[in-house]
């Protein structure tokens, strides 16, 4: 075993992979054509009709550059609504559109099953602690990153 087996950065990194993988499977297999950040962004949009793209940017914790690109390709999909606002004409304002909403309906189920895969080979009591450790480091660092969430 190499030593950086055991090191969490490396771990992090793995566990990621195979998130990314659990999840393009499954939505694959859903017939579904979208990414984990592509997601992440409608689950935030959602809530927030009218969001600029960069309060959505600091809601998933993506730079703003990356999530311009991210939203250019949910607007082509027809699942998101750009219009410029009325009260800073350099901001666009977001939407779903009912396809979109028709979309996440149908997704976020199938997104809480990946969750739950990926968890699955821990004990059930250790679930939840292990979500929360996650919390816990991942608030502790969130100035660290180079795209820090922002949630006010």
């Amino acid at each position: 075993m190499l030593e950086i087996h055991a090191m969490p950065g490396h771990l992090i990194r793995r566990l990621n992979q195979i998130s990314v993988a659990m999840f393009a499977q499954r939505v694959a297999a859903a017939d579904i054509d979208i990414t984990q950040v592509q997601f992440a962004a409608m689950s935030a949009i959602a809530p927030n009709e009218g969001l600029d793209q960069a309060r959505l940017a600091g809601l998933i914790a993506y730079d703003r550059v990356t999530m311009g690109g991210v939203v250019d390709r949910l607007v082509e999909k027809g699942f998101v609504v750009k219009t410029v606002n009325p009260k800073d004409r350099r901001a666009h304002q977001l939407r779903l559109t009912p396809l979109g909403r028709k979309l996440l309906e149908r997704l976020t189920p199938i997104v809480r099953e990946v969750q739950e895969s990926l968890l699955a080979p821990l004990p059930s009591g250790e679930r939840e602690a292990f979500v929360a450790s996650l919390i816990d480091l991942t608030d502790a660092g969130n100035e660290r990153s180079r795209a820090p969430m922002r949630t006010a």
